[in-house]
């Protein structure tokens, strides 16, 4: 089979692009990388504005912490949602002046149609994954932090090596706040170029024009329920898991100290490796459920809509199904991991900020009260938030490679695609 080319996706299979003549053609694709490494800038200074205890956001939380357990999980929860607005904002303007900027350079295929829309959306999408060394470099920051100071603890050290480390963990606790916000922007970039290829794909094998979705169609409509729906069944199986591999760790730490009196005193070791094993098979064994989930739910509604298609009469209605369920599934996605890392951070620095110091200190009823918090919102932002990103980029990565089996028709024969 020949190679053939097509601009940025499987736009048509016999149309090779040709590359804009003109200096100005060209800076408009430059513009668009431009256009993607601001959004990765403000994506970050989103982050630290939300996350970091030297802003109003997160000593709101500390302050709520004053008045009980309750009303800090509401600020929080507040926080986490309302942070979800500024990144929308962003991530949309990107996206549209990414297309049009592509779309003004006068890119066109082999045949005259301008296809610089997509290759603009994706230099864009390059342009903030250029940033990628320096965020991954921050990424590392946080936990190596977070185990500085739980050696500093475990290893007695004295109160000012603490304090050090406590201030450190808060910078990581920001700064990986700041890396999950970037990989959810980067994936809501990506996802688009994939639906767009979903659709060039399905155009493809059926020889038909696949370029709308209709959600005033019921059929269509559900699926874009199932893929909201989806988002919060794995955000919640995620975090289910926490909470049951937590419980494990308890009772296993509470039986330490029934049978090794001598743990309080420093007299007797506790047996760490027991509870990291305790963990390790844990988090393989509570994540196949989500795991599962994400990987066979695009396929089952593909399928099952094929068929109800083939029995109604209604052509694509499998691929159109699909389409809309990767769109509702992206958007809520890109929204719950938004609000779950940030939240999570939040709490997290509120905690730092009352144990500098603010409002009591450590051992004060706010402590107490930030330390609710921060428990809740460790399996938002270290376990549900994270994976979002990945879900998102999976099920769109899913749903194209499946493509044909969701069509009724027969798929076009080789011969037309060389």
């Amino acid at each position: 089979m020949a190679k053939t080319w097509s601009c940025v996706t499987a736009h048509t299979y016999n149309r090779a692009p040709s590359l804009p003549s003109s200096v100005m053609g060209r800076i408009y694709f430059y513009c668009c990388g431009l256009l993607g490494i601001a959004c990765a800038f403000l994506f970050a200074w989103i982050a630290q504005y939300y996350t970091d205890y030297a802003y109003k956001p997160v000593r709101q939380v500390a302050e709520a912490s004053t008045t009980g357990h309750g009303t800090n999980v509401i600020a929080g929860v507040a926080l986490g949602m309302e942070a979800t607005a500024m990144p929308v904002i962003v991530i949309s303007i990107a996206i549209i002046s990414a297309f049009w900027l592509g779309k003004m350079s006068g890119l066109q295929d082999a045949q005259g149609v301008a296809c610089g829309g997509l290759f603009g959306t994706a230099v864009a999408t390059m342009g903030m994954l250029s940033t990628a060394a320096y965020v991954l470099a921050m990424d590392i920051f946080g936990p190596i932090s977070d185990n500085a100071g739980g050696i500093a603890e475990m290893s007695q050290q004295p109160a000012q090596v603490r304090e050090v480390t406590d201030l450190l963990d808060a910078v990581g606790n920001t700064t990986k706040a700041t890396t999950k916000g970037f990989a959810i922007g980067s994936a809501a970039l990506a996802s688009f170029l994939l639906f767009s290829a979903f659709m060039d794909e399905v155009s493809a094998f059926t020889a038909k024009p696949f370029d709308q979705v209709d959600i005033a169609i019921p059929e269509v409509f559900v699926g874009g329920l199932l893929g909201a729906m989806l988002v919060f069944l794995f955000s919640a199986w995620a975090c289910k898991a926490v909470g049951r591999s937590a419980q494990e760790v308890v009772k296993e730490v509470r039986r330490q100290f029934l049978t090794k009196q001598g743990i309080m005193t420093y007299q007797e070791k506790p047996d760490h490796g027991r509870c990291v094993s305790i963990v390790a098979a844990s988090a393989l064994r509570e994540m196949v459920a989500p795991g599962a989930l994400a990987v066979l739910m695009p396929i089952i509604v593909g399928v099952v809509f094929r068929y109800v298609g083939a029995l109604t009469g209604q052509v694509q209605l499998g691929p159109k199904v699909v389409a809309g369920f990767i769109m509702f599934s992206t958007v809520t996605g890109i929204l719950m991991a938004l609000f779950l890392n940030t939240a999570g951070g939040a709490w997290d620095n509120a905690k730092k900020y009352i144990e500098q110091g603010a409002f009591g200190g450590k051992g004060s009823e706010a402590h107490k009260a930030a330390v609710t918090g921060d428990t809740v919102g460790d399996p938002f932002k270290d376990t549900a938030g994270p994976s979002i990103h990945v879900l998102i980029k999976m099920l769109a990565t899913i749903t194209l490679v499946m493509a044909p089996l969701f069509l009724d028709s027969q798929p076009v024969q080789i011969g037309k695609w060389q």
